[in-house]
């Protein structure tokens, strides 16, 4: 495994957001959705492309805090352009589990 310094860590901007739109993506090559995140009054509400079909419906995914990635260059995905990147963890018996938060917290909160 490769180690870092604490300055690598900190140029990461980990935010929380609530997810406040979710809409399947029919034009990806691999089933997913294209979610809208609301990070909170500095960001605002940003989107993204994730592969979450596998454990989540849209229904489900509303209202849930994820952990974001916000400091990525935006990235086009087919005809989406996709702003953050929510983060997850690939589950054994596959699929993507999101990386969320204990209790909820302010939307745009920094991970530390």
């Amino acid at each position: 495994m490769q180690t870092i310094d604490l300055e690598d860590f900190d140029k990461v901007d980990l935010r929380v957001g609530t997810i406040i739109q979710v809409e399947n993506f029919e034009k990806a090559r691999k089933p997913a959705y294209k979610i809208w995140v609301d990070l909170g009054e500095e960001l605002g509400v940003k989107k993204s492309s994730a592969q979450v079909t596998h454990w989540y419906t849209p229904e489900r995914l509303i209202g849930r805090q994820v952990i974001c990635v916000c400091n990525f260059k935006p990235r086009q995905i087919a005809d989406f352009m996709s702003e953050i990147l929510i983060t997850g963890f690939t589950a054994a018996e596959g699929g993507i589990i999101l990386a969320s938060v204990e209790r909820p917290v302010p939307n745009g909160s920094k991970l530390h």
